[in-house]
């Protein structure tokens, strides 16, 4: 039982010490770095397209999409006129800082201000695995129901950003909201969140423009 602590421990040190060289990359590029992570079905890619409509050009960006296996997200980000880069893990459900340093070598930095990653759709591994970016983003979207930080403590703990997608939705499905928030308040207080939806364009604007502050003073400040 040790033993497999022991290796476990080791796997996640080594991860980390690999996340720090690509937070290190992202720096010395001058590039702000987010990790999005949602379950699956949860709209990370559309949603990802209409941030890009909703920064209206303020600043550059790239994506790094994360999957189990196709091309299908990258290609949308592509036809849309986004940098991207397609990550396949094989049938690990996470991406991890091996994978993304991989990733970084094909993406060409010094043409963008901020880098997207899509995680792989999951609401447990992800979370415990540094990548090198600079902060977590989490999107719940109303269809998942309103239970999710109860049941997935953990991916609610662990992000700066929280976006609640598809609030279009609200009038059809059952969500008790309030109880929604207040399980995220246990877990995270204060916890930045955006309430949204991709299809009638409620809320982005606001996304938009916090997420344009976020990325401007971070440079300004020298990467601090």
């Amino acid at each position: 039982m040790t033993s497999r602590i022991d290796v476990a421990e080791k796997i996640l040190s080594a991860n980390d010490e690999l996340a720090i060289k690509n937070m290190k990359i992202l720096n010395d590029a001058n590039v702000f770095g987010i990790n999005i992570m949602a379950s699956p079905g949860a709209g990370k890619t559309t949603f990802i397209l209409k941030t890009l409509e909703s920064l209206g050009g303020r600043v550059k960006f790239g994506v790094i999409e994360g999957d189990l296996a196709s091309s299908i997200d990258s290609d949308k980000a592509k036809a849309a006129g986004i940098p991207a880069v397609q990550i396949n893990t094989g049938g690990e459900c996470h991406l991890d800082s091996v994978m993304l340093s991989g990733a970084l070598k094909s993406m060409d930095l010094s043409k963008l201000d901020l880098l997207i990653v899509e995680n792989v759709g999951n609401l447990v591994c992800p979370i415990n695995f540094k990548i090198g970016t600079h902060m977590n983003i989490l999107v719940a979207s109303i269809p998942e129901g309103d239970d999710k930080p109860y049941k997935y403590p953990g991916s609610y703990r662990g992000v700066e950003v929280l976006v609640i997608s598809k609030i279009d939705l609200l009038p059809y499905v059952p969500f008790d909201m309030e109880y929604f928030k207040k399980g995220v308040g246990i877990l995270n207080p204060g916890l930045i969140t955006f309430e949204v939806s991709a299809k009638s364009g409620e809320g982005m604007a606001l996304w938009g423009n916090w997420l344009v502050n976020k990325v401007n003073s971070w440079k300004e400040n020298g990467n601090k």
